[in-house]
């Protein structure tokens, strides 16, 4: 089997190569065909090298960064002054084809700029877009954009719905994945110009299994496939999915410690509970991708701790061996 090489950032996020360096080690020992290109401040990197061991270090190749983007830079800043960054490098790595994806914890508004800078668009998008996959009752669903375009016309939301589609189908491998609007109401008069707008342009798509419009409180249901917005709504969206699951859990842990009686039944259904967080623990959904681009990059949460590190590494590695750009290519084409 082909070796697959994917290039990490190493300094990006708020806790840079104690949690990237592990994540890492733990790819390399779960897929033997991995290699690395580590890139980062390499005496740190060495360092966190040694306290795992460096039987796997053939198999990893360290670039030296000279610059840090800071998780409060601004875009501009970052792509005028910071070109030897481990960022950048990173994502130089897959446009001289040393590596075949790049994954970084990063600032978001800076990957996305160096992103389009160095890798450029595939034809026929406007613009890139930022999906991730999100838990629901019979499995998962995509959604995109989560705040990469916070403005959107509807023929980048269109744009948005073609990719998304092609990339359920490359990695969820759902041959005629249904795609759904997200919006305020599902009757077809509710929502803003721009929304309404935007459905006519999904119905007239051919190569789209277009649903009609989807409420927030029906995403969770896995009503479809793969559900659509501008990033503004898709941002605030995910982040009071996040507040919410963070509430119940929280209200959860409280009420079983409120009293003897309760403690007593926390040892009872703690295997229940158990299986529950597995199944809808954020960390496995770690790895939100940047479709659009002639190349594959994936954005890993600023705070990740090392399994969900990991998971974005292996989200990398799923895109890599489904060859998502191409299809995303071939989807844009037929739509020309």
């Amino acid at each position: 089997m082909t070796a697959i090489t994917i290039s990490i950032d190493c300094m990006g996020g708020d806790f840079g190569p104690p949690v990237m360096i592990p994540a890492a080690i733990s790819a390399l020992n779960d897929d033997g065909n991995l290699r690395l290109i580590l890139v980062g401040n390499s005496n740190q990197i060495n360092e966190e090298l040694s306290k795992i061991g460096g039987q796997l270090n053939h198999r990893i190749t360290i670039v030296e960064s000279t610059e840090d983007i800071a998780m409060d830079d601004k875009p501009s800043h970052a792509l005028r002054k910071k070109k030897n960054s481990s960022m950048a490098l990173a994502l130089t790595a897959v446009a001289d084809g040393q590596a075949l994806a790049c994954v970084s914890a990063g600032n978001t508004g800076a990957l996305m700029a160096l992103s389009r800078f160095i890798l450029k668009m595939l034809p026929g998008v406007d613009r890139p877009a930022i999906t991730t996959a999100i838990p629901t009752e019979n499995g998962h669903t995509r959604l995109l954009d989560l705040g990469a375009n916070v403005d959107c016309s509807a023929k980048q939301l269109l744009q948005f719905a073609l990719m998304g589609s092609a990339m359920v189908t490359a990695i969820d491998k759902v041959s005629n994945p249904s795609v759904a609007l997200l919006n305020i109401g599902s009757e077809d008069i509710k929502g803003n110009e721009q929304t309404r707008a935007t459905a006519e342009l999904l119905l007239e798509a051919k190569q789209l299994n277009y649903i009609g419009f989807i409420e927030a409180n029906s995403v969770y249901a896995g009503s479809a496939d793969l559900v659509v917005c501008d990033g503004f709504v898709g941002n605030v969206f995910l982040k009071a999915s996040e507040g919410v699951a963070r509430l119940v859990a929280n209200k959860l842990q409280k009420e079983f410690k409120r009293n003897l009686m309760t403690r007593l039944l926390s040892v009872i259904v703690v295997s229940v509970l158990e299986g529950f967080r597995k199944r809808v623990n954020p960390d496995q959904y770690n790895g939100a991708s940047f479709i659009g681009l002639q190349g594959i990059v994936i954005k890993s949460h600023g705070s990740a701790n090392i399994p969900a590190a990991l998971a974005s590494i292996k989200e990398a590695i799923k895109e890599v061996k489904n060859n998502v750009p191409a299809q995303i290519k071939e989807q844009m084409e037929q739509n020309a």
